[in-house]
């Protein structure tokens, strides 16, 4: 099946398209009366706000998001999640053990800065470090970022959580936590929310307490280097994965070929007894109830619940509605409610029961789907989900972006043009599923994250894409 504009004229099915349609656009099927509802995925999207006759073409100019605020969820049965055929073993990886009883798919060190003031001074000590120890290990990477000092309460805990957070990462073999000093962040807090069992792979340095603060880091990171490189690849079995799920810039397609795929990947590793987080809370806003019916527990769906409407408290908060999301490129791409978004999204944890609620920065424990909490935010969300233990990342795409993140970020394109004009940034093409079919696809797919988390590189990490971003929820002092 090709992807590609329709020409107004084209009969499809015995159906005349009334206009021209772009690539990842809709049309209707049937006539729609004004204030009808919209069903793609067999669920609403929205209502019409103006009469749409079969074959026109259905956007912003004629659908309204139905989404308003908080709702009152009904259980299912939880507990009663479909089981997941564990039948077909899923193939060994080569990854490094870690002490926590986690596995890495890099074996690397880590600088984070406590606080923006010494974040170019971190960046300076990875770039000198690596120059060292070339070789050695799988690299020695800066996480800057511009927060850390005034900030207070809720705001500075949620930044303090989410390095803790990476610095737990079994990607990081060695941590060096680089403070200035007199930050609202302070190094004794930081290392005070890491816990125990991992303290040993830091390092700790207040730049203001440090004579040459520059020779004082290389030779603390000259230790790190030297104790990760013990390390060794071994085969591991797939339960010992822990993945991250991400859509950005997406398109139409992006719920009908690369989020069902992650979907399918989603109930394979689950079932095979890995670990899988899925985050972007505002994007499954109208496709949640599906979500919450898979809990594993009342207690899993009661949490789950309250975090949804957590975060549609915190948009009604700010006075605006929680609907807004769609960004610019999602429209251009076709989507055009979030409810239409969100339930191509959603589909990126396939049927695999959800097993857990994450607060933001916390580590991802259970075998299945944990929801964790995060906004949308391309940067912002999955940096959460390296922080909740994400040993890679999927990111699927039908715009495209450049940007990587801590740890391995694989790009799924949902569309052959995308993956055709951005190879430098497209790692794997989804729309494969509409022509090799699911199950060759699948395989495919698959091939290619055991190949990353065994220590092939991204597109993003061999055009040095690696980046964070801190949730800032709070005032600046």
């Amino acid at each position: 099946m090709a992807l590609r504009p329709l020409s107004a004229g084209e009969n499809l099915c015995g159906l005349v398209l009334r206009e021209d349609i772009a690539q990842g656009h809709k049309f209707a099927l049937v006539d729609h009366a004004r204030a009808n509802t919209v069903i793609k995925y067999g669920q609403l999207i929205g209502h019409a706000t103006q009469a749409i006759r079969a074959g026109e073409h259905v956007h912003v100019h004629n659908l309204v998001s139905a989404l308003a605020g908080e709702l009152i969820y009904t259980a299912g049965r939880p507990g009663q999640a479909a089981a997941l055929d564990s039948a077909s073993p899923v193939a060994t990886w080569r990854g490094y053990p870690r002490a926590d009883g986690r596995a890495g798919t890099r074996n690397e060190v880590w600088i984070l800065p406590t606080v923006g003031c010494v974040g170019i001074t971190a960046e300076q000590i990875a770039r000198e470090a690596q120059a060292r120890h070339a070789g050695v290990i799988d690299g020695i990477h800066a996480f800057t970022h511009p927060h850390g000092c005034s900030q207070l309460g809720d705001d500075l805990a949620g930044t303090r959580a989410v390095l803790a957070g990476l610095a737990v990462s079994p990607n990081a073999a060695g941590v060096l936590l680089l403070g200035l000093g007199c930050e609202s962040n302070q190094l004794g807090r930081l290392v005070e929310a890491v816990p125990e069992h991992a303290r040993a792979k830091l390092r700790v340095l207040s730049s203001q307490s440090a004579g040459d603060e520059i020779a004082e880091a290389g030779r603390l990171v000259d230790e790190l280097v030297e104790q990760a490189a013990t390390s060794r690849r071994e085969d591991l079995p797939a339960s010992a994965l822990t993945v991250g799920l991400k859509c950005g810039g997406s398109d139409g397609f992006s719920g009908l070929t690369a989020n069902p795929l992650l979907g399918r990947f989603s109930e394979t590793l689950s079932a095979a007894g890995g670990r899988v987080i899925l985050t972007e809370i505002p994007e499954i806003f109208g496709a949640e109830q599906a979500l919450l019916d898979r809990s594993a527990s009342r207690e899993v769906f009661d949490r789950a619940a309250g975090l949804v409407n957590r975060f549609k408290r915190y948009y009604l908060d700010q006075g605006l509605p929680v609907s807004e999301n769609p960004s610019p490129g999602n429209l251009a791409g076709g989507i055009t409610t979030l409810e239409e978004k969100s339930l191509g999204a959603v589909q990126k944890a396939g049927s695999a029961p959800l097993a857990d609620v994450l607060d933001y920065g916390n580590q991802a424990a259970r075998a299945g789907i944990s929801l964790l909490e995060a906004p949308g935010n391309d940067a912002v969300s999955s940096t959460a989900l390296a922080a909740s233990g994400a040993t890679i990342v999927l990111f699927t795409t039908g715009r495209g972006t450049p940007l990587g993140f801590p740890v391995p970020t694989i790009k799924i394109a949902s569309n052959r043009a995308l993956a055709e004009a951005k190879p430098h940034w497209i790692d794997f093409d989804a729309s494969q599923a509409l022509e090799d079919g699911p199950a060759t696809a699948d395989a495919a797919f698959m091939a290619r994250v055991l190949a990353v988390a065994s220590g092939e590189a991204t597109a993003a990490e061999r055009s040095g894409q690696r980046a964070i971003a801190v949730w800032k929820r709070g005032v600046t002092l």
